[in-house]
């Protein structure tokens, strides 16, 4: 590996770029770091550990392991864009059918939780499956054991507690009450330093209740992210998911903030074509202390995909002004 990673893991050899994490999980977190990558080689992953479906939830529950599934996404989305890492991030996303106990299983998983039994440390393993892939940045669980989300659904008046992120993805009714389980997990360090030391943080697109939102709910990451210095970053979703289905926006923004109250946000990403009141977001980003960008940052076909080159340039404009004291800061640290 041409890289060297340093206390708080960030890559520094031939690295350039400012110091960004991206928190998230899923599709989304990989929306995000494929744009990322175009504005830095210094970007770390925090990715959500409270899949509970799939291939991912077959590991989990037989081997007693993280959920590899949203961490292999990740890796894949920072993967060298050279014939190896793109035959091996291939490789990673394969899945296998048959009529057997594989099927459904992507070979990435497998690889993931193997380097985890030889190794005996979750990180180490990442950080061997990037060296793989040649990975521009590097993948970090949230927390260090396995979670669960538990909310509690509303429907035609009537509640109901729902545990498990494949449930509470697509439950049907008003989503409230978000929970992790365990309440207070353990946190890596090198998740928390690089929080702390990071230039910009970025948080969405994805699924708001179980890929965003549940970083604001770990005390250590909550309060990381409240007292680091960088440039807080929100990404919009380009549709409501069903999870999130009838919240504006605005709403999403306002269910973020009710979890995360005194997380004080800089700048929120929007595509104008998902607005149905400008001013209303105007005034939820201002009470957080932050304000709106409008830029264009849906995939040209019209769906509801987020173009790389189109949020990196959105995100190199979020950055605008602040990356010009970076150095500086760089010198104090």
């Amino acid at each position: 590996m041409d890289t060297l990673l340093d206390s708080a893991g960030w890559v520094t050899r031939g690295a350039s770029g400012p110091r960004i994490v991206a928190l998230g999980g899923g599709h989304g977190l990989s929306a995000t770091l494929r744009a990322l990558r175009h504005v830095t080689r210094r970007l770390t992953a925090v990715v959500t550990v409270a899949d509970d479906g799939g291939s991912s939830g077959r590991l989990r529950h037989e081997l007693g392991v993280l959920p590899p599934g949203d961490l292999r996404m990740a890796l894949s989305a920072l993967c060298d864009e050279t014939e190896w890492g793109l035959t091996w991030r291939d490789a990673m996303q394969h899945r296998f059918t048959s009529e057997g106990d594989l099927d459904g299983h992507a070979l990435g998983n497998l690889l993931i939780v193997t380097l985890w039994e030889l190794l005996g440390d979750s990180i180490d393993g990442l950080d061997w499956v990037a060296r793989l892939l040649g990975c521009h940045g590097r993948v970090l669980p949230m927390a260090a054991v396995p979670m669960d989300i538990e909310a509690t659904i509303v429907n035609d008046g009537h509640s109901s507690r729902v545990r498990g992120q494949a449930r509470v993805a697509t439950a049907i009714g008003e989503v409230r009450d978000i929970r992790l389980i365990p309440n207070d997990p353990p946190v890596y360090d090198e998740v928390i330093s690089a929080v702390r030391e990071a230039d910009a943080v970025v948080l969405g697109p994805g699924s708001w209740y179980t890929s965003v939102i549940p970083h604001l709910l770990v005390a250590p990451l909550a309060e990381a992210l409240r007292e680091t210095a960088a440039r807080r970053i929100v990404v919009m979703n380009l549709e409501a998911q069903k999870e999130t289905e009838g919240l504006s926006v605005s709403d999403h923004l306002r269910t973020l903030r009710s979890y995360a109250p005194d997380l004080a946000l800089d700048v929120v990403v929007c595509d104008p074509s998902v607005l149905d009141d400008d001013d209303d977001l105007d005034t939820v980003a201002e009470e957080a202390g932050g304000h709106v960008l409008l830029r264009q940052v849906r995939a040209g076909d019209g769906s509801s995909r987020h173009d790389p080159l189109r949020l990196a340039a959105a995100l190199r404009d979020a950055l605008e002004g602040f990356l010009a004291d970076v150095g500086t800061r760089e010198v104090r640290r």
